[in-house]
């Protein structure tokens, strides 16, 4: 029997919140990861709900349900790599949902493919791998979404993390 995995949908700008809407009223299992930003306008300051990596809506699917999700309006393309669909390991989209449920001090980065790949292991984030860089004083553990070349960081203690 298959298994269902996680893929990465591509949406249009702005979507990102309609496709999952969309994606769950099919009864498809679906994760939007979304960030609290402080917003400005002239005459007012509010806080919004953003998605943390913009055009992207995660999907959990048997292969044969793809043409499901990608049938979704609003969704471009699902991601994909030599022509077959990218497979995102759990242990990355859980990682995510880990960061954003324990810790408010993270903040979107720039994809990284050089440095030590690290375990935290103690803490409320134990566990999670990444890539360990240096940020001005402190570290950053760098979580990584490889197929969608997309990645967040969140501060941590270097004495926390262990190198692979």
């Amino acid at each position: 029997m298959d298994t269902p995995c996680w893929y990465a949908l591509y949406t249009r700008a702005r979507h990102e919140k309609k496709v999952d809407f969309l994606l769950k009223s099919k009864g498809i299992e679906s994760y939007l990861p979304l960030q609290r930003v402080l917003r400005r306008w002239s005459d007012r300051k509010k806080w919004v709900e953003e998605p943390l990596f913009r055009c992207y809506v995660f999907v959990r699917v048997l292969p044969q349900d793809r043409l499901l999700a990608l049938q979704t309006p609003g969704v471009v393309k699902m991601v994909c790599f030599g022509g077959e669909p990218a497979v995102i390991p759990h242990e990355q989209i859980e990682a995510v949902r880990r960061v954003l449920e324990e810790t408010r001090n993270f903040e979107p980065c720039a994809y990284f493919t050089v440095g030590d790949r690290v375990e935290v292991m103690k803490g409320p984030l134990a566990g999670l791998e990444g890539i360990l860089v240096r940020k001005k004083k402190g570290y950053r553990l760098v979580i990584v979404i490889d197929s969608i070349r997309q990645a967040l960081s969140v501060e941590v203690d270097a004495g926390e993390v262990r190198r692979l």
